[in-house]
C-alpha cells in the first residue's frame, strides 16, 4: 500500500487579493481536485511576523467554503542560511504555522537556504544556522500538528551555495525532529543534478526515506544559465529552466520513479502546474492518480 494519501494542485493570488485566489480555487473545484496547496505569501496575511487578523479571518472563511484539504507553501524567498534576515523569517514562518492550523493544513513548505557568491565568509556556519532555525520552527509547529517540509532548490546563479538534494536529506536527518520532513521537488533535483554533474535518480533516492511531501511538475533538467526569454513560453520551447510543465511535456520518467521509490506515511503528491496550464491539468491529474496506484502496487510487493 502506498504512503501517498492525496493528490492536488497549487493555487495563489494573482494580485495580492483573496478574490483572485477564490477564482483559482473555483477552477480547481470544477476539475475535481480535492487537495490544494495555497501560496499564502502571495497575499498580505503577515506583517513583520504578526498575523493580520482581519485578513486571516477572511482566508479562513474562504478556505472553509470549499471541501478541499489544504497544504501551505510558505515564503518562496525563505532562506534560513541568511543571518541578516533569519530571525524575521522565523517570525513569519511561525505566523504561517498558526494560519495553517486555522485552515486545517498540516504541511508548511519551507525552501532550502542559499548564500550568494559574494558571501564566502558565511559558508562555514550556513548549514548550522539552517538546522538550528529548522529545529526551532519544527518544535514550534509540534503542538499545532504541522509538519515543516524542507524543499530542495536548484542553483540559480554562478557561485551560489546550495545544498544538493542528498544534502537536504542529511539536514532533515541531522535535525531529527518528528515535525520536519524533506520535500522532493523532482524537477528541481533534475536541474541541480544536471548542473553539478550528479546522478538525478541517486539524488532523489537519497531523499525518499525522509520525504513527507512531493512537488511534481515536468521539465528537461536543463539549467537556464544566462538565457533570458522574452515570453515565458520561449523557455518552454527551448526546454530550459524550472518550467513547471504538465506531466508528459518533459522527459522525467515518472512511472519508473514511482515504481521504485517509497515515501513517509501521509505524503501528499502536489502538482505545481499552475493556472497557465488549467486546460492540461485534468490530464495531469489522471496521470498522477495512476502514479499513486502504481506506487501502492510496488510498495505492497516490496513489503512482502
Amino acid at each position: 500500500m502506498s504512503n501517498l494519501i492525496a493528490i492536488g494542485f497549487n493555487a495563489q493570488s494573482r494580485d495580492g487579493e483573496l478574490d483572485s485566489l477564490e477564482a483559482d480555487l473555483r477552477r480547481l473545484e470544477r476539475i475535481g481536485v480535492d487537495t490544494v496547496e495555497l501560496a499564502l505569501t502571495s497575499i498580505d496575511l503577515v506583517a513583520g511576523g504578526r498575523i493580520i487578523r482581519e485578513r486571516a479571518d477572511r482566508l479562513v472563511a474562504l478556505a472553509g467554503a470549499f471541501s478541499f484539504s489544504y497544504t501551505v507553501h510558505g515564503l518562496v524567498s525563505s532562506n534560513f542560511m541568511d543571518p541578516a534576515t533569519c530571525t524575521y523569517q522565523l517570525q513569519a514562518a511561525k505566523a504561517l504555522v498558526e494560519i495553517c492550523d486555522r485552515i486545517g493544513a498540516r504541511i508548511l513548505v519551507q525552501h532550502g537556504g542559499f548564500l550568494r557568491a559574494d558571501q564566502p565568509l558565511l559558508r562555514a556556519d550556513a548549514d548550522r544556522r539552517e538546522r538550528e532555525a529548522l529545529s526551532e520552527l519544527a518544535e514550534f509547529a509540534r503542538p499545532y500538528g504541522v509538519r515543516i517540509a524542507l524543499e530542495n532548490i536548484f542553483t540559480a546563479e554562478p557561485g551560489q551555495y546550495r545544498q544538493t538534494p542528498a544534502e537536504v536529506a542529511e539536514t532533515v536527518k541531522a535535525v531529527n525532529h518528528p515535525n520536519l520532513v524533506a520535500l522532493i521537488d523532482f524537477s528541481h533535483a533534475y536541474l541541480e543534478a544536471t548542473y553539478r554533474g550528479l546522478n538525478f535518480r541517486e539524488q532523489i533516492r537519497a531523499m525518499a526515506p525522509v520525504a513527507g511531501h512531493l512537488h511534481v511538475h515536468d521539465s528537461f533538467g536543463r539549467p537556464q544559465g544566462f538565457y533570458k526569454p522574452y515570453f515565458l513560453q520561449e523557455a518552454t520551447a527551448l526546454g530550459l529552466g524550472d518550467l513547471h510543465m504538465p506531466l508528459g511535456w518533459g522527459d522525467i520518467a515518472w512511472e519508473e520513479i514511482f515504481s521504485e521509490l517509497a515515501f513517509l506515511p501521509e505524503t501528499v503528491l502536489m502538482m505545481e502546474i499552475g493556472e497557465r496550464y488549467r486546460s492540461e491539468q485534468p490530464a495531469s491529474l489522471e496521470r498522477a492518480k495512476r502514479l499513486m496506484a502504481l506506487n501502492g502496487t510496488r510498495s505492497s510487493i516490496a513489503a512482502e
